[in-house]
């Protein structure tokens, strides 16, 4: 499996995942010194060492998505569960290499570049189920979030980078996630023999408002005194992720959308929007094929 996150929930899902002895587990992530330091501390919470490797990963930059998934592929010929749990949130106005919004661009379209790439090795992993007559059960997990419903509706609103930049921080975020929710549908109706569904871990205090709490002082107070009533602790917030990795397959409709835990959300009128989901998919990899 590809866990995409090196703190947080990320490495909270590695670390219950990895107690069920799986043959390997790869934890994606920015930078090397980080990642190992966390291997190092799940290695010390695990009863027996995993096969925990780090794989280098800066979803903002196309050509790290590319070279990780060549690393990947050349180390490992099959692929049983994606989680694409990286994320960034409360940036100020700016953007990626290519020349998206920060949030959009990592969020959205550094995980659609990757899990394309990884998609024959997903596909062959499928494949090989059915050669020893195994019900197949290969999955793609989407971090998204409630925060979708704060969102623009449309696709130009959603697809502009001039348009986000001069939006609310929070309107690039929902942005964003919706997006997530929209690519881990289409994913399920383009690819229907992969188990493809979108998740929401719920408010976790985590290293994701780290953004947030810079922006003023306000803001930093108020999550702050916020914290302790309304967020999730980490270990809670990974419970939907591990739910959706790991429940039994009949209990996951293809496409959807979870709530924690396992509770089947529909989302806002955008993100139920197939044809949205058609667009969307299109102009993503119209703009990954193009960046060569």
């Amino acid at each position: 499996m590809i866990d995409l996150g090196n703190a947080g929930i990320g490495q909270e899902t590695i670390l219950q995942l990895a107690k069920h002895r799986p043959s390997r587990i790869y934890m994606a992530a920015r930078t090397e010194s980080k990642a190992r330091e966390s291997i190092e501390s799940l290695q010390s919470q695990l009863s027996s060492p995993a096969d925990i490797r780090f794989l280098a990963l800066d979803l903002s930059s196309f050509k790290s998505i590319r070279a990780a998934a060549d690393k990947f592929k050349s180390d490992s010929d099959r692929l049983d569960i994606l989680i694409l749990n990286a994320g960034t949130m409360g940036n100020p106005p700016t953007t990626t290499e290519e020349g998206f919004e920060v949030q959009l661009g990592t969020n959205h379209i550094g995980h659609f570049l990757l899990t394309k790439l990884l998609l024959p090795t997903l596909q062959k992993t499928v494949d090989l189920q059915r050669a020893k007559d195994e019900v197949p059960d290969v999955r793609v997990v989407t971090l998204a979030s409630a925060a979708h419903a704060v969102a623009p509706s449309t696709f130009e609103e959603i697809t502009s980078t001039p348009g986000l930049l001069a939006s609310s921080t929070w309107t690039r975020y929902g942005a964003s996630k919706s997006a997530n929710i929209l690519f881990a549908s289409e994913l399920a109706r383009r690819h229907p023999d992969i188990l493809s569904i979108a998740v929401h871990p719920g408010a976790v205090d985590s290293g994701l408002y780290g953004h947030t709490k810079s922006l003023n002082s306000m803001m930093k107070y108020g999550l702050a005194a916020a914290g302790s009533t309304f967020f999730r602790s980490v270990a809670t917030g990974a419970l939907n992720s591990l739910w959706a990795a790991g429940t039994q397959r009949e209990n996951i409709i293809n496409g959807a959308y979870y709530s924690p835990i396992g509770y089947r959300s529909g989302g806002t009128a955008t993100v139920q929007d197939a044809q949205l989901a058609h667009r969307l998919w299109d102009w993503t990899e119209a703009q990954v094929s193009k960046r060569k």
